[in-house]
């Protein structure tokens, strides 16, 4: 996600363990910082509970740390004696999790904020098979969609429910800013029609039908130009041009300027396994900033937007992707009022069905 999830509080895997020691429990959460060199410890406010963090950095000695890392976190966690144990973030910990808990003896969570299987990581030998084991054996499987949840009971199966909780976004950062104001603390045009988006401008993650589009886009309006925020492509860099913006890569709180200050936000998935089960939190973040959007219809995108046609277009379809971004031009749709669910409802959720995951196990939660 190009996210820290401590230093940046970032979407699901951080909102999870906070919302749950708001409401009382003592959640210690464990890292490892594939990027780093250097350990560290944070403590959050917890509110009722308490949230603690350890980041364990897998830089410098690798295969020596990967080798060492699941028995530090036995050790760590055989002293923390949890209750329920949740994996998350990725292939290994989802597996890795499952492990820890059988020798634990408590219960266990794994939660699929995408599906796994359409990440780089599917590649590598085992990690598949690894990822269904850790699944199978989950007593409660958390999804971020109804597809995603349907696709790991077709496929899986695991033993236990799988409950499908979308994620949502901070409404302390993502909420409409002035537009005008957006646009000159980000060095933007002020009498201009922008168009854009902000996340991995990455050609798996579906930008390359937006570069395109915006050859067709630029000859058909003058007034129009296309905002970029985020890290690239080195193979697919984006568009040159005078009416082209490129802003980097932002800090997370930024970004809600961004989509504050464009007329449309442009939402590119593509028809992958990736694309087909990702939760859409990018349209999301856009519809709390009281964003405009066209979005590709696909997967749980396609589903949020089903209901306005004329806003959707099909994966991969550069043409049809200029034609949705000329309809909102002419005549904006936007669709603030869509529900999103906070944090604390969707949490809710999955903290209910602790004290029976506890059972399962012989432990009892502690509030």
């Amino acid at each position: 996600m190009s996210k820290d999830v401590v230093a940046d509080r970032y979407a699901r895997l951080y909102e999870i363990p906070r919302q749950l020691a708001m409401l009382g429990h003592d959640v210690v959460g464990l890292c490892l910082d594939y990027q780093g060199d250097v350990d560290g410890e944070w403590t959050h406010d917890g509110g009722a509970g308490r949230l603690r963090w350890r980041s364990r950095a897998l830089r410098p000695w690798v295969a020596h740390k990967l080798a060492t890392y699941p028995f530090t976190l036995l050790r760590e966690l055989r002293e923390f004696a949890p209750d329920v144990l949740i994996g998350a973030s990725d292939i290994p910990h989802v597996a890795l999790g499952a492990w820890l808990a059988q020798r634990l003896r408590c219960g266990y969570v794994a939660d699929l904020y995408d599906n796994f299987e359409g990440f780089g990581q599917a590649q590598i030998p085992g990690f598949v098979a690894a990822l269904r084991w850790g699944v199978r054996h989950a007593d409660l499987v958390t999804t971020t969609s109804e597809l995603l949840r349907d696709h790991v009971i077709a496929c899986y199966p695991p033993r236990g429910a799988v409950l499908a909780m979308p994620s949502s976004v901070d409404f302390n950062v993502f909420l409409p800013y002035d537009q005008a104001a957006a646009r000159k603390a980000l060095g933007l045009p002020l009498d201009a029609k922008l168009i854009g988006t902000a996340g991995g401008l990455y050609r798996e993650k579906g930008v390359e039908p937006l570069y395109a589009a915006w050859g067709r886009v630029l000859h058909q309006r003058r007034d129009v130009h296309l905002v970029l925020a985020g890290p690239i492509d080195p193979a697919l860099p984006p568009p040159e041009g005078e009416r082209v913006h490129y802003l980097g890569q932002l800090p997370h709180e930024q970004v809600a300027q961004v989509f504050s200050a464009l007329d449309i936000g442009v939402i590119s998935v593509l028809d992958t396994p990736f694309g087909r089960y990702c939760f859409p939190q990018k349209a999301y973040e856009m519809l709390a900033c009281g964003l405009p959007v066209v979005a590709a219809n696909v997967g749980a995108t396609g589903q949020l937007f089903s209901a306005y046609p004329q806003l959707q277009f099909s994966p991969a379809d550069a043409d049809g992707l200029a034609a949705a971004i000329m309809r909102q031009l002419e005549a904006p749709v936007s669709l603030s009022h869509l529900p999103i669910r906070d944090w604390t409802a969707q949490v809710s959720a999955l903290a209910q069905r602790l004290p029976e995951l506890s059972r399962m196990s012989g432990a009892t939660v502690r509030p």
